[in-house]
């Protein structure tokens, strides 16, 4: 297919490693398909372990030089690449629709707020350093100094193909770092196009490589190298579980963005205009593709019947269509299995009680599912216990602050949470009970290049974004000095 590109060189059909392009000719390859309509993208190279194990050993003879560059040094590169970004910002949109489904408006949002974390990263790379420590004893110094950690890997998903891969990789590179980076099989064109942009940038070879396609021998390589000293991953619960152990016998430093089950709770008090655009924000991007998606949306008997109503008048205005046509607010979903679970998800909670109380509109079938809003929803649903991952609102009813809070936490994760009131003693009350690594009051929005981005329990380790975010990629050396005559 052609994705009419004003740069077709962004469209690459190869890995990167130590700086050149390897194509996909004469060795096994993934073919990338359009979730919209099933035409083949293109494919990239089904890498093995040789691959995998070529590229780390390319970021490990990088990493001497680049750590060795001041940060400011750094910063200039991460800066060029942020200016790229900006620039082929249509370009790299395209290329993310085609392969992961969002609308065009949405896939550019995207590609913005990618870029910002280049650009967040690069000042943070500048401010890197250390501290002294109070010595006990007047002849002795005690200097902490922060070192980049090493060869770092980043295993990004499919549903944020831009943002997760340079939330990752911005921050490894401005803490000196190099990256061994492998971007999901059904999304890996956005990656490579950033790639492409970031060798324009000025990156030396090696420092950023990327090997492409299926995920089980290329993540058992990564986890089993004692040269990659760092492993970021975006996922599953189950697959992060799987990397934790694998990577037990080389003692890696960890970061994992997992499962998410995010409450969203309207207390009676709540402005409710905010609460419902709040809640389209939150539960309606990417179709629902997101872990920390509104997945069980709590509303207090007082307020469960007017804000349902407004929920679904805005919910039947969404419409579903290709990325790329014109008035698409909802894309496909990414593949059959997502839809098949939604389509599971739904049955299940219409068999046991619940009512569809709005539909969007625009196409169904393959991998096209109208929103829905299904009202009368309880917690032996499975849409309690699982992420659907897809575009359904699911409501509850609670009588109690008490009752909503135990609610909320009935869940082995903790992403995200939500909640909207105007009390705020309330307010303070229900942010410390709540159980999730990022709370928003009165907003459906979390996720900012500044702020800490992680969860707790079954969500993951670790944090992206913000200082936090640079801190993943660095190791504190306490350096001691002795017998000074001062």
């Amino acid at each position: 297919m052609t994705l009419e590109l004003k740069d077709a060189s962004l469209l690459r059909q190869a890995a990167l490693i130590n700086g050149d392009w390897v194509p996909a000719s004469g060795r096994a390859s993934v073919a990338v398909e359009d979730p919209a309509c099933g035409a083949v993208i293109g494919e990239v190279p089904d890498c093995s372990a040789a691959e995998t194990q070529a590229a780390i050993a390319a970021a490990n003879a990088a990493w001497p030089e680049w750590r060795g560059w001041t940060g400011n040094e750094r910063a200039v590169v991460l800066e060029r690449w942020h200016v790229l970004v900006l620039e082929n910002l249509d370009d790299l949109a395209r290329i993310l629709t085609a392969e992961q489904g969002k609308p065009f408006a949405e896939a550019q949002g995207e590609i913005r707020y990618a870029a910002t974390f280049i650009k967040w990263f690069a000042e943070e790379g500048r401010r890197v350093g250390g501290h002294n420590v109070a010595s006990p004893e007047r002849n002795r110094r005690i200097i902490l100094i922060s070192e980049p950690i090493g060869v770092s890997a980043a295993i990004t998903p499919w549903n944020f193909p831009a943002q997760t891969v340079t939330r990752k990789c911005a921050a490894a590179l401005a803490a000196g770092c190099t990256v061994v980076l492998k971007p999901s099989d059904l999304t890996p064109f956005t990656a490579l196009a950033l790639g492409e942009l970031a060798m324009r940038a000025g990156f030396p070879a090696g420092v950023i490589n990327i090997v492409t396609g299926m995920p089980q021998e290329i993540g058992a390589t990564i986890t089993a190298s004692p040269i990659v000293r760092k492993l970021s991953f975006t996922g599953s619960t189950r697959v992060g579980s799987l990397l934790y152990r694998q990577s037990a016998d080389t003692v890696k430093k960890l970061s994992l963005e997992l499962g998410g089950n995010a409450p969203l709770i309207v207390f009676g008090d709540a402005d409710l205009d905010l609460a419902v655009s709040a809640t389209m924000a939150s539960k309606f991007r990417n179709g629902g593709q997101t872990c920390v998606c509104a997945n069980r949306v709590m509303v207090q008997d007082s307020v469960y019947d007017e804000f349902a109503a407004r929920l679904s008048r805005a919910v039947s205005a969404l419409h579903v269509a290709p990325g790329m046509e014109p008035g698409a607010t909802i894309g496909p979903m990414i593949n059959m299995p997502t839809v098949d679970k939604i389509h599971a998800h739904v049955d299940d909670a219409l068999a046991k009680g619940g009512k569809i109380l709005a539909s969007g509109s625009g196409r169904e079938g393959g991998n096209f599912v109208l929103p829905l809003v299904i009202g009368g929803a309880t917690a032996d649903m499975i849409c309690a216990a699982e992420e659907t991952f897809g575009p359904v609102a699911p409501l509850y009813r609670f009588g109690s602050e008490a009752e909503a809070l135990e609610l909320a936490n009935a869940t082995p994760y903790g992403l995200a949470s939500y909640f909207y009131t105007r009390d705020l003693s309330r307010a303070f009350r229900v942010a410390e009970r709540l159980e999730a690594g990022m709370v928003g009051l009165n907003t459906g929005s979390l996720a900012l290049e500044m702020a800490p981005f992680g969860g707790v329990k079954q969500s993951g380790l670790g944090r992206e974004g913000g200082q936090a975010g640079i801190e993943e990629y660095l190791e504190t050396k306490a350096f001691h000095i002795g017998g000074l005559d001062l």
